[in-house]
């Protein structure tokens, strides 16, 4: 296995077995590094065992294809295990049966609180746990949920903890723009890793050859003179606004920004807890016009007008009082006028011409070429794609793109499956132009890039590292589309200060003495530890804070109540179904959900609101008998004794969720089977 000078320092520390985060740029060979130490760690230790946790399913078998397995298959047993494979239901055997064990961090997470034999396992069980990403391990992250196991331990005095070695490009500044907050950010990623950090020094030359930093340009373009399209939208917007009659108690910010949209989450909101209905349906549209703005300044106006009609098509069939009829008359009187202005070229937005000029000036010079373009959202990836598919001019140059965003459920995801093969024909060649979300940022192994372009971005330092890392060919280029005087280029020019704030935090952590980095870290730790158990009595306090037959459930859409707490049971600590033979009245089924079978159940029907057609769901059939209507709760009111509530997850309701009883529940539904 060959390795490079500056991977050979970088490794030393964890040789000698010290928990260590390895702190090298995309492309500086972090994985063969911890490859290499895996490697060593087996070979002088009988009996080890070593894991390598993952942040994203598709890095799972990237890491095992691509990276341990040519290197240790002969010698040692492996296996990866994800969440979408059947593998991970014997989790604690394979961990017994192997002696190196590439997962997702759930899938470890799960398996270090369940219980059930065959299914448990402990941290004591592995003696080397490498976490790549490991910038991840805060706040209430998968990761940092198994380190804060692990520190518990440790300050309890337990001596069988695994070694660790963390993996990382940049841990960032958390947000701190001062050099001492930048250094209590690193401390405390060093402290939620038990772990000291180490980069390059002898050999920082060397590195810097191996990875040179792309030629980084700002490609800007003036403001679009006139936008009658837009400006009809936000006419359109001040009329509900006018409906709505807020008063001065209601400041509105500018139409068509991230502002603005969260002005009218808080306002739908409101609406749900005031039991306003038309308050939150015109907040609900307002969003909707919001996001049409927010396209508009992105990509096409027919990629604006297309996210309108598509939501508007939904919704004459399910009109229920003067708000809804309001709201929909107002789309339809202006619907041919919104067609006919997001058509006029002359008008267009700016950027795509810009953005087409930086596409060709790489793809249009008769060699080879290979790029990636981000964008923030899926919908706009697919608006690009689109674009780039029906533009003559990219089609001449051979530009030939694919999307690649997270992988998930819905129409704009993308399965596990399709994700690697996208991946794999841009490996290849066939595709030269990949068109993504934040996922190809970090992880993917994705080949050397001669351009990258970010487009229409908000982002922290840490995704600005990451896809500029992407741009590894000679003579790359990292381009920045943005509007001159935006956001954008103010906040890229922030992140670059901060990617050097990150560096000299960096240097001043690994600077200090070791007695006081060490009081340092127990300190964090510590503090850490009595944060979580203080934090943990208060969430077992507040989901008992009412009983499960006090509060009831209605429709966020139409405020209908259509059930009680003490309906909902939870299975396998995740999925959250409504038992009450009654509930079926309520609701009304759609379409197939794209979704896999898994062990013990399979996906239904969509389910939504009879009365107004807002989406709550889906149906799953459960052990092949329960047919039973899963709930997201984010799409109900809860009526308590203290008032009305919205929660966005589960895990925040105030009453107790019990477990459902699968023998309960066949001898409620068929009393005859039992006789």
């Amino acid at each position: 296995m060959t390795r490079s000078c500056y991977q050979e320092e970088v490794v030393q520390r964890a040789l000698r077995g010290e928990n260590v985060i390895i702190w090298l740029p995309t492309g500086g060979g972090k994985t063969r590094a911890a490859v290499y130490v895996a490697k060593k760690h087996l070979e002088n230790n009988p009996g080890a065992k070593v894991a390598v946790l993952v942040n994203k399913v598709h890095l799972v078998d990237q890491l095992y294809n691509n990276e341990f397995k040519p290197f240790l298959g002969l010698d040692y047993s492996l296996v990866s295990i994800s969440g979408d494979c059947d593998q991970k239901e014997f989790f604690g055997c394979n961990v017994k049966n192997s002696d190196l064990v590439i997962c997702t961090a759930q899938i470890l997470e799960n398996a270090l609180t369940n219980q059930e034999e065959g299914k448990h396992v402990e941290l004591s069980q592995f003696t080397l746990l490498i976490i790549d990403e490991c910038h991840h391990t805060h706040k209430e992250g998968v990761y940092n949920k198994i380190m804060g196991r692990y520190v518990a331990q440790k300050l309890k005095g337990e001596r069988r903890l695994p070694q660790i070695l963390g993996l990382t490009a940049s841990p960032g500044t958390g947000g701190a723009k001062s050099i001492k907050g930048a250094v209590e950010h690193v401390l405390q990623i060093c402290a939620n890793l038990d772990s000291v950090i180490v980069s390059s020094k002898v050999y920082a030359p060397e590195l810097k050859k191996k990875v040179p930093r792309p030629r980084k340009r700002f490609d800007i373009v003036d403001k679009r003179p006139q936008d009658p399209f837009g400006d009809h939208l936000k006419f359109m917007m001040q009329f509900i606004h006018d409906f709505m009659a807020l008063g001065p108690d209601f400041p509105v910010r500018e139409f068509g920004t991230q502002e603005y949209e969260a002005d009218v989450v808080i306002l739908e909101k409101k609406g749900v807890t005031d039991r306003n209905r038309l308050l939150a349906q015109c907040a609900l549209h307002l969003r909707q016009y919001n996001d049409a703005l927010l396209i508009n300044d992105t990509v096409r106006m027919v990629d604006a007008f297309r996210v309108l009609e598509s939501y508007y098509s939904t919704k004459s069939s399910i009109a229920m009082d003067g708000t809804d009829f309001f709201l929909l008359g107002l789309y339809q009187e202006n619907e041919v006028e919104l067609r006919k202005l997001s058509g006029d070229a002359r008008f267009e937005n700016p950027k795509m011409g810009k953005l087409q000029n930086t596409l060709l000036e790489q793809f249009d010079q008769g060699k080879p070429s290979r790029g990636i373009l981000f964008s923030k959202t899926r919908k706009s990836t697919h608006c690009l794609y689109d674009w780039v598919s029906n533009n003559p001019a990219l089609q001449r140059a051979g530009i030939r793109a694919a999307i690649l965003t997270g992988a998930g459920n819905g129409i704009n995801y993308m399965t596990q499956n399709e994700q690697k093969e996208t991946i794999r024909t841009f490996r290849r060649g066939s595709l030269n132009l990949l068109i993504s979300t934040s996922v190809a940022e970090e992880g993917l192994d994705i080949p050397e890039c001669n351009l990258v372009v970010r487009y229409g971005l908000l982002t922290n330092e840490i995704a600005q590292q990451q896809a500029s890392g992407r741009a590894r060919a000679s003579d790359s280029v990292y381009s920045v589309v943005a509007q001159a005087g935006g956001r954008e280029v103010r906040r890229e020019l922030l992140n670059e200060c901060l990617e050097d704030l990150t560096g000299r935090a960096i240097g001043e952590v690994q600077r200090m003495e070791h007695r006081e980095f060490q009081m340092k870290i127990t300190d964090l730790q510590t503090e850490a530890l009595l944060t979580r158990q203080l934090a943990e009595q208060l969430k077992i306090k507040k989901r008992s804070r009412f009983s499960a037959a006090t509060v009831q459930l209605s429709c966020r859409g139409c405020f209908v109540p259509v059930a009680f707490g003490n309906d909902i049971k939870v299975i396998e600590n995740a999925h959250h179904v409504n038992i009450n033979p009654d509930f079926e009245k309520y609701y009304k089924t759609g379409g197939q959900p794209a979704l896999k079978t898994f062990e013990d159940w399979e996906p239904g029907r969509v389910i939504s609101c009879a009365a107004c057609g807002r989406q709550w769901g889906m149906e799953m059939v459960y052990k092949e008998i329960a047919l039973l209507p899963i709930l997201a709760i984010e799409n109900f009111a809860m009526e308590t004794p203290e008032g009305r509530k919205l929660a966005k997850k589960w895990k925040n309701v105030e009453f107790t969720v019990e477990e459902f009883n699968f023998s309960t529940y066949c001898h409620s539904k068929f009393p005859n089977m039992f006789d």
